[in-house]
């Protein structure tokens, strides 16, 4: 999905009329949940193995989210949502997303930037405990470091 030398996992998405305000700015909550869906596209297109974990019993824990933006969005804004890999520990991972607006015959603009650290649990809901990162992740994560 990713073209040339670049070392990001790519979703791109359209901006809908839900997911604007009255004044027709983009919800912020609409940010996190487009990194959500960047991740989810990572998993099942690079790291399917992954999925059957989390069938069974592992959990990756939303730890902390951020978002800073540099510029107003609007409706039927296509957007290209970048994810790299900032830190890989023993049982959390840190992703960073770059969204980029994509004008045509204007070229690409960063409109925000955001960040994302999840752990991996274990273990049934009342009793989680801290696992490490599957080995499949680590692979399908190794192009994509920063």
């Amino acid at each position: 999905m990713a073209g040339g030398s670049s070392n990001y996992f790519e979703y791109q998405h359209t901006v809908g009329f839900e997911e604007t305000n009255i004044v027709g700015n983009v919800y912020y909550v609409n940010y996190l949940r487009w990194q959500g869906r960047c991740r989810e596209m990572f998993l099942k297109e690079r790291a399917p193995q992954v999925l059957d974990e989390l069938q069974d019993d592992l959990k990756l824990f939303t730890l902390k989210v951020d978002c800073e933006f540099f510029a107003e969005i609007t409706a039927f804004d296509e957007l290209s949502i970048r994810m790299r890999l900032l830190d890989l520990a023993q049982t959390q991972v840190e992703f960073t997303f770059d969204y980029v607006r994509l004008d045509p015959g204007d070229g690409e603009t960063l409109v925000a930037r955001g960040r994302q650290r999840v752990a991996c649990m274990r273990g049934p809901n009342t009793r989680t405990v801290p696992a490490r990162v599957p080995e499949s992740l680590v692979a399908a994560l190794e192009p994509y470091a920063a």
